[in-house]
This record gives structure tokens, sequence and C-alpha cells, in this order.
């Protein structure tokens, strides 16, 4: 049975990811490693991105409070915000907007950067010069994008929920410390831990998915343009799966 065309370049992509994957985890325990070079993306790819973050993380604080203030006072539960704020920031929407914010900024960037250098024939030569060219370009970029995602997923909870601590006090009064108080009050660790340990996941996957598709890039500068836009396509899409996974797993371990 014939497939049609476009499952078939599905799943052709898919095994390509599959080999490129594997060829990462051989290369990563692999004599000598890059550390100058991995110390040089954690400054670009986390020290680079935390005001973009940071000022997502405080917008989206400030609008969630700002949008269910009306709902809880119609209820007559307004003291439970900082509670369903926090539980929400941090179980998931804190999670997953910095995933996809890393994904536009950082897959771009990266899938940009080495389809540039494919095209050039930089990656060729550095090949023949006898550098590794996976394991300088590939290995320390994708590590990077692992550390650093949960590094600023913590600082996007942590401005996220100061921006909930403004919202509350635009039409009321609550003192910093009475706001974290609840904050924590409501926190378990079954709340934090999971949330934390799937951002590890993700910015495996988008650093991943960004250097390969600035690794085979082709044609060209067009093929740049397309490999950056089809990193954030693609990485963003395998988020909201791993996301997915994420919550059916977590459901089925507090379940047992």
């Amino acid at each position: 049975m014939k497939l049609p065309e476009n499952w078939k370049a599905i799943l052709d992509e898919t095994g390509n990811i599959g080999r490129f994957t594997g060829t990462f985890f051989v290369q990563v325990f692999k004599a000598r490693f890059e550390l100058t070079e991995f110390l040089r993306q954690c400054f670009i790819i986390g020290y680079q991105s935390l005001g973009l973050v940071g000022l997502t993380g405080f917008i989206m604080g400030l609008v969630l409070t700002l949008q269910v203030r009306p709902i809880m006072l119609e209820y007559g539960v307004e003291a439970k915000i900082p509670a369903m704020v926090a539980l929400s920031i941090i179980r998931e929407i804190g999670p997953m907007i910095t995933a996809l914010i890393f994904s536009g900024k950082i897959g771009s960037s990266i899938g940009a950067e080495l389809g540039s250098m494919k095209v050039t024939e930089q990656i060729d030569a550095m090949d023949v010069s006898g550098t590794n060219p996976y394991k300088y370009l590939v290995v320390t970029r994708v590590l990077a994008c692992t550390l650093m995602l949960p590094v600023l997923v913590l600082l996007s909870d942590a401005i996220g929920l100061y921006g909930s601590f403004v919202g509350i006090n635009i039409h009321g009064s609550t003192s910093f410390q009475l706001f974290y108080k609840q904050v924590f009050d409501a926190l378990l660790f079954a709340d934090v831990i999971p949330a934390f340990l799937k951002t590890f996941v993700f910015g495996f996957a988008i650093g991943l998915i960004g250097c390969f598709k600035g690794f085979y890039s082709s044609k060209g500068t067009e093929g740049v343009g397309k490999s950056a836009n089809s990193a954030v396509v693609l990485s963003s899409v395998i988020v909201f799966i791993l996301d997915l996974i994420a919550v059916q797993i977590t459901d089925l371990l507090n379940l047992n």
C-alpha cells in the first residue's frame, strides 16, 4: 500500500529526527567536551532571554489576576485568588508560556544560525579542519537549552507571582507577606516538582529541533528562513505534545 506523499514526508522527518537524537546521545558522552562553547551558549540562551521571559511572566500574572478577580468576587472567594493564580502559573501556564516564548526566540535563532553555517559550508569546513561540528555546534546548544529553560521558568514563575501581587493591589490592599503566605500554603511538592521536571524535556526538545532544522538546511538563503520558521513551528507542536504526555503521567501517578 502506497502512503500519501504528506504522510511519507512526516514519517521521513520523524525518522531523521530520531536518528539525529541518537547521534546526540552518542556524541554527548564522547571526549572532548566543548566547555567554553557550552558556557557561551548558556549566556546567550539564558541571560539574553531573561528580559523577554521576565516581561512575559509579569504580564501573565497581572492579566490572569485581573481576569479571574470578577469571577472570584461573584462567588465570594476573593481571598483564594493568590492560591488559584499560583497553582495555575506554576503547574501549567508558566512552563508552557515560557517554553513557547523560548521556542520562538531560541529555536528560531539556532535554526537560522546553523542553517546559515550549513549553506555557507562552514560546517563542512569545521569537519575538514578536524573539529567535530556536531559536538561543537549541536551538543553544546542542546545541553544549554536543557539547562537554561528550567532556570528561566523558575524566574518567570516568580515574576509572574509578583505580577499577580501587583494586580491584586490595583483593586485592593494585600500585604506582600500575606500574599506569599497564601501562595505557599496552597502549593505542594506534587504541584511544583512535575512542572519543573518537564521543563528539562521542553528545553531538550526545543534545542534539538532547532539544531536539527539548521544542521540539515538547504537551498541557500531561502532554506535558512525556512529552517528558522519550521524550527519554531515544530518545536512548539512538540512542546504541546510533551505537555499532554506529562500531564497524563502526573495524573496516573497521583491516582496511584
